[in-house]
């Protein structure tokens, strides 16, 4: 069967390069890798693009494993990648866990190289984004993070779930507090059916309100991207905040770009998310 192939300009804002190691996730007998395929370096994850016609691409570690240190050793990966194609851009992880205070602090170190544009991080490894609930350890090194993204002009991208640390309630205080100060980019759009509907309002608010919030439709269910890109639409704003990303390799590339072109709004508005948030919001990159 011959490759589906793109026939719309698309650059993808959020995708994972990396190998991942096969892990017994949630008690299985034996250890599994659930991608199926990921991206070790920058040739395999360049091909990736190529087959299916995207032009360009925004690389960030991979993760899934419960290894703190795993998603730190890909910095190098997403660095030889920024630097070897001009096609890609790329963040770099970071925790705000103060056991890994130190390998945050040299992911820091590299956060203005050139072609790196955001930094990335996950509570499902630990800790809140909550800010009520850190302690003096904690706060020193979410300081040193935003000092740096505010610094470089990064966008901090934030995995986002439903239920435990990552549900979009607990972002909600981080938001207020750094939001209008650093560009935050909420991945996943709350990553489920109560994410969705407690974030579409509440993210055209903060909008409004002028807080630069950034996010994608990844792993949105059913009506999630519909709804959003409706009230967008409805509302006349927030057109600039929305952009196309993949989740490769942990979501499907074409299930998500078909919830973008399937939906019922303009055409104009797909193209935005498709392509020109990406180039407007990373321009200063190229």
């Amino acid at each position: 069967m011959a490759q589906e192939r793109l026939s719309r300009t698309v650059i993808d804002a959020h995708s994972h390069i990396g190998e991942l190691p096969p892990f017994a996730f949630y008690d299985l007998e034996e250890p599994v890798k659930p991608t199926v395929y990921d991206f070790p370096g920058t040739g395999e994850y360049v091909a990736h693009m190529d087959r299916l016609g995207v032009e360009r691409a925004l690389v960030l570690p991979n993760y899934g494993v419960p290894d703190q240190g795993h998603p730190f050793s890909l910095n190098s990966v997403v660095l030889d990648a920024v630097g070897s194609v001009d096609r890609l851009r790329g963040g770099l992880w970071v925790s705000f866990l103060p056991q890994n205070k130190e390998m945050t602090l040299e992911s820091l170190r590299n956060a203005g190289e050139e072609g790196i544009v955001a930094l990335k991080t996950t509570f499902l490894l630990g800790g809140t984004p909550n800010p009520e609930d850190w302690d003096d350890d904690t706060a020193e090194i979410v300081d040193a993070c935003f000092d740096a993204a505010e610094e470089h002009d990064l966008v901090f991208h934030f995995h986002t779930s439903p239920g435990g640390s990552s549900d979009i309630t607990n972002f909600i205080p981080l938001i207020e507090r750094y939001g209008k100060r650093v560009k935050i980019y909420l991945v996943h759009f709350g990553g489920g059916v109560s994410g969705h509907i407690r974030l579409v309002p509440k993210f055209l608010d903060w909008v409004e309100q002028g807080y630069r919030v950034y996010t994608d439709t990844t792993w949105s269910v059913g009506f999630g991207a519909r709804w959003l890109m409706t009230e967008i639409e409805n509302r006349g704003v927030g057109q600039d905040r929305v952009l196309f990303a993949s989740d490769e390799p942990w979501s499907d590339f074409w299930s998500e770009y078909h919830k973008i072109v399937g939906a019922p709004v303009g055409d104009e508005l797909k193209d935005r998310i498709l392509h020109t948030n990406f180039e407007e919001l990373y321009g200063h990159a190229w």
